[in-house]
């Protein structure tokens, strides 16, 4: 596949690298972004003569305007695709513009410039396929898993249904802490605000401009935002009047049954731990392949012995700030950086 990428922001110029390091080559246009010179394309009707897969990587707001002024260039052998955080309006743009004659279909990569960047996995895309063309979907399916990502099939509306519960509240809900002064640099938290200090940084990083979009443009979002305050409204008055009658409103925690809770519940937590150190190894070493990429692109040699002692320094430093035998930490490490040595090896 020809892929072109017209709108190189943010997120065009991430999907341009996820596409580079799948072995595929690209080109892309954008009237105010820098496109690299070798996938620069000339113009906007030069990039669709040249690809025969086009991603409309432009805000919302424009959309419209940009299958207007391609569609007189476009033709039956095409395939266009959004891939807008919001499904049902565009997917009714692509129909009303592009129709019968010209494939297409609507995506929504579930990943961004900041997840790609810490190689966070699995990738997700959700594709919500035109009726017209279930041809194009097939093509779109296999040029997604050509990159990794796993593709999960949606109709427009259902996928906006889950992210007016998902991501446009938790957009919504970060604003809201951010404005209250939970987003501030604070002395110390409790570990049970890490998570959400994560989710307010995420917002912050990833897709702040993403925000009126997300409110006002899925149809479903409004009402999901409603719902949210109801039910706040509702703890905020139960815990006004059990503060007046002495009660007490309470969080419901699910029991252990039979289960010792001094045992089972801290296996579990130690289970769940495992696995979040087994995930951040495979995106630890997804990071070192890109390495290994970069040190050939500069003909640097895969083993850097120097850094390796400053990394092992460094990561003995840690363990003793949190108490930690550092030793043993420094044999963990040894042992990743075998790892990764090894990965780069075999990727060469």
């Amino acid at each position: 596949m020809n892929i072109g990428i017209l709108g190189y922001g943010r997120f065009g110029g991430a999907l341009g690298t996820l596409i580079l390091q799948a072995g595929h080559a690209y080109q892309a246009w954008d009237p105010v972004a820098e496109v690299p010179q070798d996938h620069r394309a000339a113009s906007p009707v030069d990039l669709v003569k040249a690809n025969e897969v086009l991603v409309l990587a432009v805000p919302l707001q424009t959309l419209e305007g940009v299958l207007k002024s391609l569609r007189p260039h476009l033709g039956p052998q095409h395939l266009v695709l959004d891939v807008g955080s919001v499904k049902v309006g565009p997917c009714a743009l692509l129909e009303e513009h592009l129709g019968a004659a010209i494939p297409h279909a609507g995506t929504h990569p579930l990943f961004g410039p900041v997840s790609l960047a810490r190689a966070e996995r699995p990738l997700r895309v959700v594709l919500c396929s035109s009726p017209r063309h279930p041809g194009a979907a097939d093509r779109t399916e296999q040029l997604f898993r050509s990159l990794g990502c796993e593709v999960l099939r949606q109709s427009a509306e259902d996928h906006d249904r889950v992210m007016a519960t998902t991501h446009a509240l938790t957009f919504f809900i970060a604003k809201g802490l951010m404005a209250v002064g939970a987003g501030a640099d604070l002395p110390f938290t409790p570990p049970s605000f890490h998570a959400i200090a994560h989710t307010l940084e995420s917002v912050r990083e990833d897709a702040g401009h993403l925000f009126a979009a997300l409110q006002n443009e899925n149809p479903f979002a409004a009402g999901a935002r409603e719902g949210l305050l109801e039910a706040l409204s509702a703890i905020h008055k139960s815990l006004a009047e059990a503060a007046e009658t002495g009660g007490g409103e309470q969080l419901a925690i699910p029991g252990l049954g039979t289960r010792s809770p001094a045992l089972q519940e801290v296996r579990d937590h130690i289970d769940e731990l495992d696995r979040e150190l087994v995930s951040l190894l495979s995106r630890r070493t997804e990071l070192v392949l890109w390495a290994g990429r970069a040190k050939a692109e500069l003909h640097l040699p895969i083993h850097d012995p120097e850094r390796e002692a400053a990394q092992l320094q460094a990561r003995r430093a840690w363990a003793r700030e949190v108490g930690l035998d550092a030793q043993g930490v420094e044999e963990v490490f040894r042992t990743v950086l075998r790892s990764s040595r090894a990965a780069q090896g075999n990727a060469g």
